[in-house]
């Protein structure tokens, strides 16, 4: 997508591709976006390109986020600001088992700023625990990350696998020495993305209560479904619950000095109280660290974020 010398910033991405071919329709899930930052080998992102704009499920949903903000046909823009000092390469691989006829993008940068020596480089991470982790095991967001840097951002794509609320899960932060217990832990998981009463018109069993969406500057519920719209199958099209939600760091970041990790807990709630769950989590971590080479973190292959 771009390959440019520095130093400068890249402060805009646009693409548009299509969602869907005849090979299949979750282009979104298998195209992958990744930024390398001076000359470095590893790349600092490596996301799908639809987690990136907080599109998960291989599915459009619109956002209107400061950072991100993906138009109602389908236009994905980031504004996140990406610094580099020698040169950065902006990469898009299809994984997709069928031809795109068309991919269309812009980036746009300034070239040769100045910025303090200390100034951290962009960076993204896509992890999934699909239903396969022990109860009371934690989704992991990020970990494994060396500082300093600053948290910036989560996005997250659940598919719901038990009954009930799902959202009841801390979402918990460990930085530096904090290891035994978080330094910054939320009250919920719809708490952590602005919401409050579990994105609902109504805390009620009858009758059946109705999510409502919203995309706001900082944080986000974009995306609420039980229904496959793939229209790739002649069979019955519920399916299990799926929420797309978001949350931006961007006035109260979170700073490290030298290590930090991320996690959510899966916990639900009922009539008669709380519990553990397995469900399907899919996150995007957004930071800013003092190096420009990635973690090395793997991306599970294109079989392994196929959407439920």
């Amino acid at each position: 997508l771009a390959e440019i010398a520095g130093p400068g910033v890249i402060r805009h991405i646009w693409i548009a591709v299509a969602d869907r071919t005849s090979a299949g329709p979750f282009v979104l899930r298998d195209l992958v976006l990744r930024a390398y930052w001076d000359g470095g080998e590893v790349p600092a992102v490596e996301v799908p390109l639809g987690d990136f704009f907080c599109n998960g499920f291989a599915t459009r949903a619109r956002v209107s986020s400061i950072p991100i903000v993906v138009a109602p046909t389908g236009g994905m823009n980031c504004y996140f600001p990406m610094p580099f000092r020698t040169g950065a390469k902006l990469t898009l691989e299809s994984q997709h088992p069928g031809d795109l006829e068309h991919v269309f993008f812009q980036i746009d940068f300034t070239s040769g700023d100045e910025f303090p020596p200390d100034s951290g480089y962009f960076h993204a991470q896509w992890r999934r625990s699909d239903g396969d982790r022990e109860l009371g095991d934690d989704h992991v967001i990020l970990d494994d990350i060396e500082g300093p840097g600053t948290f910036i951002g989560t996005y997250f794509a659940i598919t719901s696998l038990h009954r009930y609320w799902w959202g009841e899960g801390e979402v918990k932060f460990y930085i530096d020495d904090d290891d035994a217990y978080p330094t910054l832990c939320s009250t919920g998981l719809e708490d952590y993305a602005g919401g409050a009463w579990a994105f609902q018109d109504a805390l009620r069993s009858n009758p059946p209560p109705q999510p409502i969406t919203f995309s706001e500057p900082f944080f986000g519920y974009p995306f609420s479904s039980s229904t496959d719209r793939t229209e790739a199958s002649p069979f019955a099209v519920e399916m299990p619950p799926m929420h797309g939600l978001y949350r931006w760091h961007l006035p109260d970041p979170v700073y490290f000095s030298n290590r930090l990790k991320v996690t959510v807990q899966q916990i639900g709630a009922w009539d008669h109280g709380l519990f553990e769950r397995r469900d399907d989590i899919a996150t995007t971590a957004y930071w800013y660290q003092a190096s420009a080479a990635g973690s090395g973190h793997p991306l599970p292959s294109v079989e392994a974020r196929r959407p439920r």
